[in-house]
Parts: structure tokens; sequence; C-alpha cells
């Protein structure tokens, strides 16, 4: 019987104090509480004269008869001696994370039970005397609470049995006759009631969340070990293929050089037999040599490969004038074509990794050779980037506008607000947004000097004027634009440009090749400067402006 009392113990606790039944009693509608928790329910609804039940809320106009339920009692003793019988003796000291009985001494024993009246907390055998002792019996039992104090109210040194819920918070009786008079007032269990239906609600709500998550989850581990399962097998079959490409070459190569080495045997042995050749047959191999050198110009190299052997064989030679001739060079033009192929091949092989890269990215990060440099202005449009100013890094002589495309120089110092990064003395102003990879911005400038520059987020901002100005130190590279000359800054040293340049200034930039290039924008693009580097931060457009100037970072097409 005890193992089955133990698995229903909650049907045993009262619903006020949330603990075991202690002298239970039963009102008219069948529910059972402890005698002094109910007691005290019923004497704080004296004065409406209305009285209910915290359970199911059920009212009686007259204060209802608490009938003492004998059989019930009995059964919550002999509950509670079989849970003090039944806990291992391993568990009666107490841990760090415990709450350690108020009487012990020494070695402290765990505190199954707190008293609300006597604010403290006790094991099982200093608990016994409130199961025995008379006066103790009326004392609230709590479960053990390291946070008992928290019930009581710091005022009256009361306990709070009561929610003000005009002031949604707990109160004590005494306070509910005070600060919280004529305000709406029900005891902790009945808030407890509604708000553990609340609580019912929320619980639901989160695991059905919880269980939309899970399937998201699951679904994303799908997709990693897709994703993973997928990219090893591009890794191998990448490998596989390049390997087969490489295979090819070499055995491509290793026939060329026995082509050359058979052919050089035969020509060399040719030559040593018949070194003069008869004047008729002069024109026949110019016009054969013609025809080599035609084919030796083909992209295809299979069409090489197959016509080769045809037109290179040389007739039968007629008996030659007693002229002596020179031997002619055949294998300069291998190399030749060698290097035409090369640069061929550079050039397919780059487009093609374009091609992969972008079927990798989904984007693309190359829309043109990655081993060809932009010429022309559509070609440096393919890089362009849309740009714009930090308004945290403008000195307070700027003003920017155009949704911070455009600043100007002005004499009335902005009121900005405070910001570490914003230049204190030099008049100038850093991008948002920084630059990796490929690109391109042009900037359409007016008035006397203006500075278009790129550099590192580090570049000081309040330091001194070699520190923090574009182009006088190691984190920064300038295109001083002053009227219609240029002069090139990095690091202090100053490169002038001669000659008379456009107001428009494009600005193209390979990070990982380490390439700026300053050029001047009109039908044309003209390079003002080029500057061949390592980069090793990502850069940041920048702009200094002089009084009376202007700059504007173009919308790019």
């Amino acid at each position: 019987m005890a193992q089955g009392i133990k698995l229903e113990r909650a049907r045993f606790c009262c619903l006020i104090c949330l603990d075991l039944l202690n002298d239970p009693v039963t009102v008219p509608c069948s529910h059972s509480y402890c005698m002094s928790c109910i007691k005290d329910h019923l004497d704080k609804e004296d004065d409406e004269g209305i009285y209910s039940c915290p359970q199911c809320a059920q009212t009686f106009t007259q204060r209802p008869v608490l009938m003492k339920n004998d059989m019930l009692a009995f059964v919550v003793e002999q509950l509670k001696k079989t849970e003090v019988q039944a806990a291992p003796a391993e568990l009666c000291y107490a841990g760090p994370e415990d709450v350690a009985c108020d009487v012990c001494r020494g070695k402290k024993l765990k505190a199954v039970k707190s008293c609300l009246q006597c604010f403290a907390s006790y094991c099982d055998e200093h608990i016994q005397t409130h199961y025995e002792v008379g006066p103790l019996k009326k004392h609230k039992l709590v479960e053990a609470s390291a946070k008992i104090q928290e019930s009581i109210c710091t005022r009256h040194q009361e306990v709070m049995k009561l929610f003000c819920r005009t002031d949604q918070c707990c109160i004590c009786y005494l306070c509910s006759k005070d600060d919280h008079k004529g305000h709406d007032k029900v005891s902790a269990a009945a808030e407890r009631g509604e708000k553990q239906k609340e609580l019912g609600s929320t619980r639901k709500k989160i695991q059905q969340r919880i269980q939309e998550k899970e399937k998201v989850v699951r679904l994303f581990l799908q997709e990693e070990d897709s994703v993973n399962r997928s990219a090893e097998n591009a890794l191998k079959n990448t490998e596989k293929i390049f390997l087969e490409l490489l295979r090819i070459i070499e055995a491509g190569v290793s026939d060329i050089k026995e082509k050359i080495k058979s052919r050089q045997k035969s020509e060399a042995g040719r030559f040593r037999k018949v070194r003069e050749k008869a004047e008729q047959e002069i024109v026949g191999l110019r016009r054969k040599e013609a025809e080599l050198e035609k084919l030796s110009l083909a992209e295809d190299h299979t069409y090489f490969l197959l016509n080769y052997s045809s037109l290179s064989r040389l007739s039968k030679s007629q008996d030659p004038p007693s002229v002596t001739v020179r031997r002619m060079r055949y294998f300069e033009k291998v190399t030749v074509a060698l290097t035409e192929a090369k640069d061929k091949l550079q050039l397919v092989y780059g487009d093609e990794c374009a091609k992969i890269i972008k079927t990798i990215t989904g984007t693309d990060l190359s829309p043109s050779n990655p081993f060809r440099e932009p010429t022309t202005r559509p070609d440096f449009l393919q890089y362009a980037c849309q740009i714009t100013l930090d308004g945290n890094t403008a000195n307070t002589h700027l003003l920017l506008s155009k949704e911070n495309r455009k600043v100007v120089f002005t004499s009335e110092e902005q009121e900005y607000a405070d910001h570490p990064e914003r230049f204190a003395f030099s008049w100038q102003v850093l991008s948002r947004e920084s630059l990796t990879g490929r690109c391109y911005w042009e900037v359409e400038r007016s008035g006397k000097g203006v500075l278009v520059a790129v550099a590192y987020k580090s570049i000081s901002r309040a330091g001194n004027f070699r520190q923090g100005v574009f182009g006088l130190n190691e984190n920064s590279w300038a295109l001083d634009c002053f009227q219609n000359s240029c002069e090139f800054r990095h690091s202090n040293k100053k490169t002038s440009i001669p000659g008379m340049w456009s107001s428009r200034v494009g600005v193209y930039l390979d990070h990982s090749a380490g390439i700026l290039s300053f050029y001047s924008v009109s039908d044309t693009m003209t390079l003002l400067h080029r500057v061949q580097t390592t980069f090793t931060q990502p850069l940041y457009a920048g702009l200094w402006l002089s009084d009376g100037a202007s700059a504007l970072l173009s919308k790019m097409r």
C-alpha cells in the first residue's frame, strides 16, 4: 500500500500550501485542505461575507463547517512515515545545492521541510516536533527552500498569502488592510490556479515550437549531410579530372618531344646527305614552309596532328646545283606555336575556372577571365560596386548628402555626435563598405582639391597630421587631384602625374592580386597610376576635401 500511495503523492497535497495535508479537513464541495490553510483562507473572506473553495471556486453564502477527515489524515501520516523511511542514508547530508537543516550541529543534514512560521528549515529528525507538538502542528510546512525569506513580507514579517491583482504583487494580510486597501485581492492559491492555466497554455506553445524547431533541425542536418557528401564527391572528382588533364598534357608533351627528336634526327640526316638543293626546289620548299607556318598557327590541336605528317613530308629532291645553302631552322616555330598554345590554354582555363567558381558559389565572383585585367570601361563596370560614405567617420567640416554618396566641404562645423571612428583633424571620410576581391568605383570631383584614396580601417583618427591624412602613411594610398593636375601619394612619397585630366576618376582594386589603379575617365580609360603591392587588410574607399571642394560617388550602371 505504501508504494501505491507514493505513486499518487500529489493527490494528498493541499492546493493552498502545496504540501502534504496537515490535519486534513473537507469543505462541502468535497475538496480537502490543511486545517490552518483553509481557516486562513476563510478568515480573509469574512469581510465580504461570501466564501469560496480555492480549487473549484464554488461559493457559499455561509462560512462552511470544516469536517475533519480521519481516514485522509491516517493515509497522509502513513505516507510521511514511508517517505522518511524510504530516504537512503547517503542522501541525508546536505550537499552544496541542498538546503541544510537550521537545527543540526556539526555536519548538517539535508532539510526536507521549511516552516513559514518559524522561518527555518528542518531535516527528517527535527521536523518531527512539528508533527507531534500541538502548537507546532498549526504551522505551515512547505518543501525545503533556501529562499523561504522571499515568501515573508519585509515590512510586517508575515507570510505573503495574498496576491494583489491591481499591483501584480504578493502581499501579506496586513498589507491588504493598509497599502492595498480597496484593491483587487485574491489568495495566492487562487492566483496560482489562474496562472497555472496560463502556464499550461504557454507550455503547450513552447512544446509545439520545440517540435517545429526540431523538425527544422532535422531538415538542416539532412541538408548538411547532403552538402558534405556532395562536396566530398566534388573534391574527389575535381582531383580525378585534373589528374586526367595532367596526364593528357604530359602525354601531349611526351608526344611532341618525341616528334621533335624524330624530326630532328630525320632532318639532320637528310641535310647531311643533301647539302645543296636545286633552285627550282626553292619555290616548292617555300610554299611548303608557308603551309607549315599556317598549320603551326592552327588552334585545333587534333587538326594540327592529323595534317602535320602529310604537310611536313617533303618531295623527293632533284639533283641539286653546286650551290651551298644554309640550313633552315624549323624548331623555332615549335616554340612559337607552344607559346601561342600556352596563352590560349591559359585564357580558356581562366574562363572555365570562372564558370566553375560561379557554379560553386551561385554568384559570378569573377565575371571575366582572372588572368586578364580590364581595359575598357565596360570591362571595369563588370566589377562595379555601390559605395556609400560612413557618417561616423566624417570630419565635422564635411556634409554628407544624396544617400551618403556626396560630400561637401563646409566652413561651418556640423554637430555630429562623438564617435571613436570620426576623423578629428583631417577633412576626410571613409566608406561604410569594406573592399576585397575585385572592385571598381568612380568619383566625380569639383572645386579645388580632392584626394581619392583607399585606406585600412586602422588608419589614425586623432593622431598627428602624418598618421591620419590619406597618402602620408603606410595605411593609405591616395590620388591628389588639384584642379586639373594629379599626384600619387603613399608613405609620404609623392609621384607627379603630368597632364590635364578629367574630373571623373575611376579606381580599380584587385585586392588578392595587390593591384590598385587610378584612371581618368572620359571617352576612354587613361591610366594615371598603378600600384602593385600586398594588401594585408580589407580596404575602405576614402575622400579628403579642401575648402570649396565636393565629391560624388557615382551610381554605377
